[in-house]
């Protein structure tokens, strides 16, 4: 079984930063994209950003030049650096990874349960 947890969410005024992170764990061969998207009330999930298994980003165009997408594929992980924080961007965000449970298996999608990001003004 393979879970994602993750963490660094919280409450911060406008301007302010966060660090979000999420961290696959169970059985995993290999890590394929991953990404973060949020979901405001009221509203549809949407992206934010993804980093690709070469390490290449795109980002939403509500969150390009603020946030930062990384990852540590040797703790399974991904990051969203969020700076310059507008209360716009308060939701809950959710990571979502592809990833393989075996060599040969196949590339199947893992969403974290979600994680709050308050932005007050």
């Amino acid at each position: 079984q393979v879970q994602l947890v993750e963490s660094g969410g919280g409450l911060m005024q406008a301007g302010g930063s966060l660090r979000l992170s999420c961290a696959a764990s169970g059985t995993i061969a290999s890590t394929n994209a991953m990404a973060w998207y949020r979901q405001a009330p009221g509203k549809q999930r949407e992206f934010v950003a993804v980093i690709s298994g070469r390490d290449s980003t795109h980002y939403s165009d509500s969150v390009k030049g603020r946030f930062i997408i990384s990852r540590d594929n040797g703790k399974n992980t991904v990051y969203l650096q969020m700076n310059s924080l507008k209360p716009e961007d308060t939701a809950v965000y959710y990571c979502n990874v592809a990833l393989q449970e075996s060599p040969l298996g196949d590339l199947k999608n893992y969403w974290g349960q979600g994680t709050q990001v308050t932005v007050s003004s």
